[in-house]
This record gives C-alpha cells, structure tokens and sequence, in this order.
C-alpha cells in the first residue's frame, strides 16, 4: 500500500521505518526540518524511562488549580487568557487522576509503551547509523532527604508493581556516583534499565535520513485534510497538493486535533508547553541523567551541552514563550551543580520552548479513526514522547497493516473521547 504520515517527529519518523519494514510504499509530509528546532522531538528531556508509567494528573490536584492561575512561573501553570479554551482539558485532567485506581489503571495502560524504551530506539538507532546517539545507562531520581522519597511511596510502588526496579542510595553512595551534585541531595533511586538520546533532534532527523534511503519520500508540506470517497481514503490534502493514498497515520503532535477531527473523532489534546535551558561547555555535569525530586525537571548531559527540561504551561499553541520560565531551569542547574559559574555569559545559555502533545489521561491516541479506519491516529503522547515513540510506530504500523498488533492498542483508542 502506499501509506502518508502526517509529521516527522520521533512517532512519525519510527512509524515511517516500521511501514518500509513492511513492505510498504511511504510519503512522509512535514512542513519543517525532520529534528528541527520547532517540534517537541528536538527539544524533550532526552529520557528513555521504562519508569515514565504514571500519568500527569493525580489525586488531590484540583487543590493546586488556584496556585497555577495565580503563578505564571510555577512548574505547572496556566495562563489566564487561554482558561476558558483550555476548561473542558484541564476539567478531564483532573478527573483522571482523581483516585489511585485510576492512577494505577492508566499506568497499567502506559507501561507497554515504555518497558523496553532504550533497546527498541538502540536498535533504530544503529539500523539508521547513529547508535552512538542511544545509551543504556541508568536513569538516577535524587532527593534532599529520604523523607521526601517515601513521601512519594504511594507512586513509586505503581512502578513497583508495574515492573519498575531500583537501587537506593544513601548519602555516600550518591556522592560516589554524582561528585559534581550539591550536597544537599542525600539520597537517591538508580534505574538500571534506564536509557537516554544525547541528541534528539539529531536522531529523528537520522530516522527520516533512513527512512529516505529505503524510499520513503519526503514532501516539505503541511496536511490539510483527507479526501474520503465511500468510507475510503483517496488523498491526503496538503499545501503542496493532494496525494493520493492508500492509507494514512496521523502523527503531527499538537497539531494533530484538527485533522481527527475530519475523520470522526473529537480528541480533547492539548499543547503542554515545555522549556529547556542548554548550558555549553558545562565546567561542571552530571555523569548520569538525573530527576532532582525538588524540580522535577531532566538533567541530562547531551553532545551539546548539559540540558535542563521541564516545566508545564497550558497556554496554546500561538502564545509568545514566557522565556523566564527557561530561566529558572537555568537557575536550578546552578544550585544543583556547584561547580558552575555564578555568572554564566547568556551566550553559553541556549534556550528553548516546544510543545508537548497531551491528553488529559496522558495515554496516546493510537486506533483507527471513526470516521475511515483507511486513517490511523498516532500522537498525544505528552511527556513520553521519545521513549514510546519506537514501540508507538511499531503499534501504528501494525494497524495499519491488519496485522495482529504488538500490544493491545484498546487503552488508547482515539474514540475514548467522543
């Protein structure tokens, strides 16, 4: 069949692979450069996190709606002006996470996504040449205090229980493995199965290279729409024209609702706007990819400089950053890493928003759409994005192709919202 995929981010570049690998014809349309600076593949927290199983939203967060609202610098917040667009979201968000059943229902449902995350992009990595880009080295969560770990137990046994394993570490056996750490971190949680991308931007754009030189054609377009004819796909509209088609995946991120939404299928997805703050040459870095529990933010060393990701701000997709969000990341690798200069020359800060395609359960939308099943969703997988991208492409190929699916896709069906 010859198939269209509608983005080039890491889900539609792994998708665009996994479809050559079936033997079918591929047209990848993307207005932008595959790994550019201008989507959410380039700019994430570098994390390949078999542990990333718990959804955003959890039990008690509606107590923090007004704290949001009030602080434009929080690590989540939303902006006034987009609240009434971005209600009937955040009004889901809550609810789905307001009971630990659910909590444990939906990281049931997010840990296939995840569980084999570093060995799946290793070997998409190396079949596109650029397995130098994925490590397996562990993922290292740091707190101040072992009170502040066990006051997240309730969270850390939903990992437990859903395969997830740790060493702990106390004061000295941190230290030995994070010299360059501030010592007021005392205790630590190694993942050894965990894995990160030293440049994620550099590896999508490796896929899409791949993909190309298995006969993949790349249109530098932007998707319009669908021309459906008898309940069957026959073109992908785009502003370079339309192509005609057999099948087709949408996997455009963010920008994917309005395009659902002409295949049947209303799909609450919102943009959670992240920052990331990139130091050059740091005199002073983690020798692992570190979650401090007191900023949850990714602190991972990359081939450009140490990158410090995170943040959530609800404000849409047009709204001008609010780049003093970017600056507190700045600020907390300075306490966090003492040996780096006080007064860092802003042209060794590389700063950067993006946008987080999100749902309000945090589970992707992956099935076929309501309204043609020629058409398959793939996208909204908010914070996870990288690490199940590989599987995801896998799953959308399958379903695109009738083929007896690698996971249950039911949890994720795009219909779930209608």
């Amino acid at each position: 069949m010859h198939v269209v995929v509608i983005g080039a981010g890491i889900v539609g570049a792994a998708t665009a692979v996994e479809l050559l690998r079936d033997g079918h014809r591929v047209t990848i349309v993307e207005p932008g450069d595959p790994g550019g600076e201008q989507a959410a593949s380039y700019g994430n927290g570098c994390w390949l996190s078999p542990s990333s199983v718990l959804p955003v939203s959890a039990p008690g967060l509606w107590k923090k709606l007004p704290r949001w609202l009030a602080d434009p610098l929080g690590p989540l917040a939303v902006r006034w002006s987009y609240l009434p667009k971005a209600a009937p979201w955040l009004l889901r968000f809550l609810g789905a996470g307001s009971s630990m059943a659910k909590v444990r229902k939906l990281a049931t449902a997010l840990q296939p996504l995840v569980h084999r995350a570093p060995d799946l992009h290793k070997q998409l990595a190396e079949e596109a040449g650029v397995g130098e880009l994925i490590h397996k080295t562990g993922l290292l969560y740091i707190f101040p205090t072992r009170a502040d770990y066990e006051a997240q137990a309730e969270s850390w046994q939903v990992r437990r229980d859903n395969g997830i394993r740790w060493i702990e570490l106390n004061q000295d056996e941190l230290r030995q493995r994070e010299p360059s750490l501030d010592r007021r971190y005392t205790f630590g949680l190694f993942i050894e199965e965990g894995g990160h991308c030293t440049d994620p931007g550099g590896y999508v754009a490796a896929l899409v290279r791949h993909a190309q030189a298995q006969g993949a054609d790349l249109i530098r377009a932007k998707a319009l729409g669908f021309d459906i004819a008898g309940g069957r796909l026959r073109a992908v509209r785009s502003s370079a024209g339309a192509i005609a088609c057999d099948k087709a995946v949408i996997a455009a991120g963010a920008w994917s609702r309005d395009l659902a939404r002409q295949v049947g299928d209303r799909v609450q997805l919102e943009t959670e706007r992240g920052y990331h703050a990139m130091i050059t040459n740091p005199e002073s870095f983690p020798r692992y990819p570190i979650m401090p529990s007191d900023g949850m933010m990714a602190n991972t060393m990359t081939v450009h400089g140490l990158r410090v990701a995170g943040q959530v701000e609800i404000a849409g997709l047009d709204a001008v950053p609010n780049w003093k969000r970017a600056e507190i990341l700045r600020d907390y690798a300075l306490r966090t890493y003492p040996g780096l200069p006080r007064n860092l020359p802003p042209e060794r800060v590389k700063v950067w928003m993006g946008h987080r395609p999100s749902t309000p359960d945090s589970l992707p939308c992956i099935g076929a759409a309501s309204g043609c099943a020629d058409v398959v969703h793939c996208y909204g997988h908010g914070h996870i994005g990288l690490a199940a991208g590989a599987l995801s492409g896998r799953l959308a190929a399958d379903l695109v192709g009738c083929r007896t699916p690698v996971i249950d896709p039911a949890p994720y069906n795009p219909a779930r919202f209608n």
